[in-house]
C-alpha cells in the first residue's frame, strides 16, 4: 500500500492519488487538503498549526483524528510516517516536508533513516525535485536506489554519515563502478539521467539521491 502524506511546509506539488492510497495530513498539512478539496483518511499531530474549525470540518467529513500532546518527542511528520507504516504502507510519498525552517527540513530529510521506519520506502517531493535515500542496510534492497524520470534530468548522489563505498550506477552519464563518494565532497552532484530508469547501489554507507525533473530556475552555486 502507498501512503501519501501532506505536511505543513511549502506545498509545491499536487498529490496524485490512486485507488487504495492512504492519504494522511500531518497537522497543518490538513489546511493544504482543505484548499485542494481533499479529505484525508487520517489527520495526525498536536494541531498547533491547524484552526479548530478546520479540524472540525475534516472530522465531520469522516477523517480519523489522532491527537498528540504539544509536548512530544517527535514531529508531526514523523508521527504520520509511523502511522502509515502501522496501517500497512510500504511506500510513503511526502509532500510539503520542506520549507523555510532548515532545522525541520534537514530532520525531515533524515527521517527515513529511523530504525522504527524500517520497511517503509520514503520519497519527498518538492516541485520538480524528488529526494530519497539509498543505504547498504536498506531491507528493500536495490529498489530503494531506482531512479525514474526523463533523459536529461539531473541526478545528484550525496553521501551522508561518512563515505559511501562501492557505489555502482546504471543509466547515468557519468558512471560509477564500485567507487567511493567521499563525505563532504561534491563529486556526485549534477549527474545526468540517460534512460527513463536508472539504478544506484551502495555497498556501505548512505546516499541522499536528489532527482531534478526538468530544470530549476536560478544559478548554480
Amino acid at each position: 500500500m502507498k501512503a501519501v502524506i501532506i505536511a505543513n511546509g511549502d506545498l509545491n506539488n499536487q498529490p496524485h492519488l490512486e485507488p487504495g492510497d492512504l492519504l494522511i495530513a500531518a497537522d497543518g498539512g490538513a489546511r493544504h487538503c482543505l484548499h485542494l478539496g481533499l479529505t484525508p483518511q487520517i489527520v495526525i499531530g498536536d494541531f498547533d498549526s491547524l484552526d479548530p474549525q478546520d479540524l472540525n470540518t475534516l472530522q465531520q467529513a469522516g477523517a480519523e483524528i489522532i491527537r498528540h500532546p504539544v509536548r512530544k518527542n517527535a514531529t508531526d511528520l514523523e508521527l504520520a510516517l509511523h502511522v502509515a507504516r502501522e496501517r500497512g504502507a510500504t511506500t510513503a510519498i511526502v509532500l510539503g516536508a520542506l520549507g523555510a525552517r532548515w532545522d525541520q527540513t534537514i530532520a525531515n530529510l533524515l527521517l527515513p533513516l529511523s530504525g522504527e521506519l524500517t520497511g517503509l520506502a520514503v520519497r519527498l517531493l518538492d516541485g520538480p525535485q524528488e529526494l530519497f535515500l539509498a543505504h547498504a542496510t536498506d531491507p528493500n534492497g536495490p529498489a530503494s536506489g531506482e531512479i525514474h524520470g526523463l533523459p536529461g534530468d539531473t541526478v545528484s548522489l550525496i553521501p551522508l554519515s561518512g563515505d559511501a563505498l562501492g557505489v555502482h550506477t546504471q543509466g547515468l552519464e557519468y558512471p560509477l563502478h564500485g567507487e567511493t563518494l567521499y563525505f563532504g565532497a561534491t563529486r556526485g552532484v549534477s549527474n545526468v539521467l540517460l534512460t527513463p530508469t536508472a539504478a544506484v547501489t551502495v555497498s556501505a554507507g548512505i546516499l541522499l539521491i536528489v532527482v531534478i525533473h526538468g530544470s530549476l530556475e536560478g544559478d548554480n552555486p
